[in-house]
């Protein structure tokens, strides 16, 4: 069943091609379909379009297909493009005539915005929930390992003295931002674009105010052509959100992967988290962080191809929009995975003793060592080369009995202020 179908059959190969994976994709938005038809059939009803007897058989169809979906059991047949032509085949079958009129003063296009719009805006809040689960995970470990100092590194070099506490609230911080714009793109998408039908709006005297409150919307987006036109900037903006939460995802697994390494020997995990090797018996192997970094890094280049399928459409619908869906369903679902496996596995993380009077973080406190003698009177510059004079000649002894207590330093961490920070 097609719903554009006007009895004229159509090459087999032209329709495969044009249909794709929409029914795969598809189970993903069927629940929000669903959703949106229950809002536009009382719609139907309110403006009189259907009577009360036909809203209440819709109505109770809809309910029977939606407990299908929960249940796992709704399926998209071959006979079928997308949820859509299911969901009316259905309910005709059920209803008859009755079956036939949910897709008065709709269009498909509007429907799969609608369904789309939806699936965006609950995914959305499960990210930004996962994340602060995240986030309060990092902030419990910058808790308990506050004490613990690490090397700090520039361009790969030991530098300065930082800390496990450091580290971890750092990393906790930065999630932050990436929640500002997640929390900006769930706005974006927070507006109800059901009865722009095909981009042009309805002759019917349709309340888009009563379906924009009956789906829980904010607002609705009033201009039907920019109700259109938002299909592609919906998920332009999603991508760049998920790219910038993956970002920080990423840049966190990597720092994992390199402390876990032998030269930097800072933390580790337990074996049942590693893999190992088929000819090198002693490998523990980050492979669920380097998978981690390579997924994140995927989702970061998906924006491109958001920007490269939509880029320079004119207004009105395209049915390059069709090939929006699948990547960014997908992407959801990677990222909801990622911050679970992330966060299960640096639970277990196990932070070790670092000797820092080991000779190679020798030169870790020399600006300690500067600002103890600008404190006793030298300037900076003659400072500098005192300290600098001492380690070109051997003589240079590290003092690391400096305390660094300014804010957001390595005795003075903040957890508290960065935890109130975290949008509410």
């Amino acid at each position: 069943m097609k719903l554009w179908d006007k009895g004229i059959s159509i090459d087999k190969k032209i329709e495969a091609f044009t249909v794709g994976n929409d029914r795969e994709i598809d189970i993903h938005i069927a629940k929000y379909d669903i959703q949106a038809s229950v809002a536009h059939a009382k719609m139907l009803e309110k403006i009189r379009i259907i009577s009360s007897e036909e809203l209440q058989q819709l109505l109770e169809g809809l309910e029977e297909l939606q407990l299908q979906v929960t249940n796992g059991t709704f399926v998209i047949e071959s006979q079928f493009e997308d949820s859509h032509s299911k969901i009316e085949f259905e309910l005709t079958k059920k209803y008859g005539d009755v079956g036939k009129k949910i897709h008065t003063a709709r269009s498909r296009n509007d429907q799969v915005l609608v369904a789309l719009q939806l699936f965006y805006k609950e995914n959305l809040q499960l990210i930004i929930a996962d994340t602060k689960t995240f986030f309060d995970t990092l902030l419990a470990l910058a808790e308990t390992h506050k004490e613990a100092l690490l090397p700090g590194y520039t361009h790969l070099q030991v530098a300065m003295p930082s800390s496990f506490g450091l580290w971890f609230s750092a990393y906790a911080e930065l999630l932050i931002d990436d929640v500002y714009v997640l929390n900006a793109a769930l706005k974006t998408v927070d507006q109800n674009p059901l009865g722009s039908a095909a981009g042009y709006g309805s002759s019917f005297p349709i309340d888009r105010n009563f379906t924009t409150q009956e789906l829980g919307f904010s607002t609705l987006k009033y201009n039907v052509v920019a109700a259109q036109m938002s299909r592609g900037k919906s998920e332009r903006t999603i991508s760049a959100a998920l790219g910038s939460l993956c970002n920080t995802l990423s840049r966190f697994a990597m720092d994992i992967c390199l402390y876990m390494s032998q030269n930097f020997d800072f933390i580790t995990f337990p074996d049942e988290l590693t893999t190992g090797s088929s000819i090198m018996p002693h490998k523990k192997n980050p492979d669920v962080f380097e998978l981690i970094r390579g997924k994140c890094n995927k989702i970061q280049a998906l924006q491109t191809e958001m920007i490269l399928i939509t880029n320079n459409l004119p207004s009105g619908y395209h049915r390059d929009f069709q090939l929006l869906k699948e990547n960014i369903i997908a992407a959801f679902e990677d990222v909801k995975d990622i911050l679970a496996i992330f966060n299960h596995s640096i639970q277990q993380v196990r932070v070790k003793d670092i000797d820092l009077t080991n000779e190679k973080y020798q030169y870790l406190f020399t600006v300690d060592s500067i600002n103890n003698l600008v404190v006793d009177g030298v300037s900076f510059r003659d400072a500098y080369q005192k300290i600098g004079g001492e380690i070109q000649d051997g003589t240079y002894k590290p003092d690391m009995s400096k305390k660094h207590t300014h804010v957001g330093s390595i005795h003075n961490l903040c957890l508290d202020a960065i935890r109130a920070k975290f949008p509410t």
